[in-house]
């Protein structure tokens, strides 16, 4: 069944008029779908819309079948995964594996060793999709929310904002660290989670991190690039 994503669908009397010319043309032209034809549909508030196609003129109309709102009961961890802009891999594919693995919140970010430079237009454009990637990965993993996708953002306005967490964490090579699977046994609900670049942060970014509450953690003997590091982190608290 085709999924779609519309943040805030207007449901009359059972019916849902998509009116975006880009995703009805895509679900005429590109998809070539027909009458009758069933779809599913979600919202920015993770509510499903199970669905079949009863007009396709300009505009697409959907009958309601059935609703099917979320589990507020069993929520999970939210995760928010900062993630230090590498050098070789690809930040489309972080954004993409990410969001496949659940992850709620994804925060792109330029610390002291991060080589890539983006100015401020570069940036724009880059967020821009960012988003649209998370949206698609949404749709193709068959998830039912679209991850939350700052724009760059600076170290320091990563710390500024950590308050908000129960738990943060700081995973990096050096110093004094705690095992992952000790530290993800503490309750939690609201988690972030810093990746840092290639070279690892500076001894000050750890300082300043701990001061700001943040634990640091070590990932094993190896030393991961930031992508894999990123999506095996991901992978590990969203399903413990």
């Amino acid at each position: 069944m085709n999924r779609f994503y519309c943040p805030n669908p207007v449901v009359f009397q059972d019916t849902i008029v998509i009116t975006d010319k880009d995703k009805a043309h895509h679900i005429k032209r590109v998809l070539c779908l027909r009458l009758k034809e069933k779809v599913l549909l979600f919202d920015k508030q993770g509510i499903e819309y199970h669905c079949v196609i009863k007009g396709l003129d300009e505009k697409v109309t959907l009958r309601v079948i059935k609703k099917i709102l979320p589990d507020k009961n069993n929520p999970g961890i939210n995760l928010t995964l900062a993630c230090a802009i590498p050098k070789k891999a690809k930040f489309d594919d972080i954004i993409d594996k990410l969001t496949q693995l659940g992850v709620d919140r994804i925060i792109p970010f330029i610390s002291q060793r991060v080589v890539v430079k983006l100015d401020l237009k570069k940036q724009e454009a880059r967020h821009n999709r960012w988003i649209r990637i998370a949206e698609s990965a949404s749709q193709q993993s068959q998830r039912n929310s679209i991850p939350l996708v700052d724009p760059v953002r600076k170290f320091d306005e990563l710390l500024a904002i950590s308050g908000d967490f129960d738990l943060k964490l700081i995973p990096t090579l050096g110093g004094v660290r705690k095992k992952l699977k000790d530290v993800l046994s503490l309750p939690a609900f609201n988690m972030l989670v810093l990746i840092g670049p290639e070279g690892d942060f500076s001894e000050d970014e750890v300082r300043a991190a701990k001061d700001a509450g943040f634990i640091p953690v070590s990932l094993g003997e190896l030393v991961l690039r930031v992508d894999t590091a990123a999506i095996a982190l991901a992978a590990v608290i969203k399903n413990k």
